[in-house]
């Protein structure tokens, strides 16, 4: 058990280091733009869409994906004689790499609100049923709301109900929940102020 935990507490680490690229605020500073002072001021996909344009936010929500979706599906490889285990630990990279990225040290601790990385997690974890369906609500709830926040807000929820369905026989099942409600958590934390605009209809 000592080693599992020492395995654990390494991939959150390396997962944290990843996630702390800020892949938006080194394309904003490419285009002379200080993107903790634009719109609003988080690093993430969203902003840097609504700030520098498509084009940015496109390759800001790459990067971001990019980031979170080597180091898990790393993990997965390198432990794929204990799938078990590997999904569990996979799962905690994934939890490490948005903290980097909600929290990167670099930039002072602010940086994005977590979804493109969560979502990439997902890709790289979920059964493909969940992403299907989940992409899917996506679109449909950003087309029918126009609000991105709502569609990130259901993203979030996505973790928690892949393991409820899929991992309930796995002997990590309750710490796996426990990781998989902490992402959920996370994310609307830090989308306090979008849900609190959401109730009083002044959402952008």
């Amino acid at each position: 058990k000592a080693g599992e935990q020492s395995v654990l507490m390494k991939e959150a680490i390396v997962g944290y280091f990843f996630g702390s690229f800020p892949t938006g605020y080194l394309i904003a500073k490419k285009k002379n733009v200080d993107i903790q002072h634009e719109g609003s001021g988080n690093s993430g996909t969203t902003n840097a869409l609504r700030t520098m344009g498509a084009k940015a936010g496109l390759i800001t929500f790459l990067g971001d994906v990019l980031k979170a979706m080597i180091p898990v599906v790393l993990v997965r490889i390198l432990l794929k004689d204990t799938k078990d285990f590997a999904t569990f630990i996979a799962l905690c990279t994934g939890f490490g790499v948005v903290l980097g990225h909600n929290f990167p040290c670099w930039l002072k601790f602010k940086g994005g609100k977590g979804i493109a990385v969560t979502a990439s997690v997902i890709i790289s974890i979920a059964d493909y049923r969940v992403i299907l369906i989940g992409l899917a609500l996506f679109i449909a709830l950003v087309a029918a709301t126009r609000y991105v926040s709502v569609g990130s807000l259901m993203v979030a929820l996505l973790l928690p109900i892949n393991t409820l369905l899929f991992h309930l026989e796995n002997k990590w099942f309750v710490p796996m929940l426990v990781i998989s409600a902490a992402f959920t958590i996370l994310a609307y934390i830090r989308h306090a102020a979008n849900i609190k605009r959401l109730l009083n209809g002044t959402e952008n």
